[in-house]
């Protein structure tokens, strides 16, 4: 029985790092901020937070200068 509930706890451990790559709350984490800038630079642009903007949001930030 323990074994059994130590396999769905690795289970489900397993399957929550599959799906951080998905950020479907929207939030300012460390990867969507990388990737918006990554993809920012390449267009020639800063990416910055609008004016009024929640830091927490990655719909509050903007590419700039492209």
């Amino acid at each position: 029985m323990r074994t059994a509930a130590a396999l769905i706890i690795l289970a489900l451990g397993l399957s929550a790092c599959e799906a951080t790559g998905n950020n479907v709350s929207g939030t300012a984490d460390y990867d969507s901020l990388k990737r918006a800038q990554d993809e920012c630079a390449a267009q020639g642009g800063q990416l910055v937070l609008k004016n009024g903007g929640d830091a927490q949001y990655i719909q509050d930030y903007a590419c700039k200068g492209k």
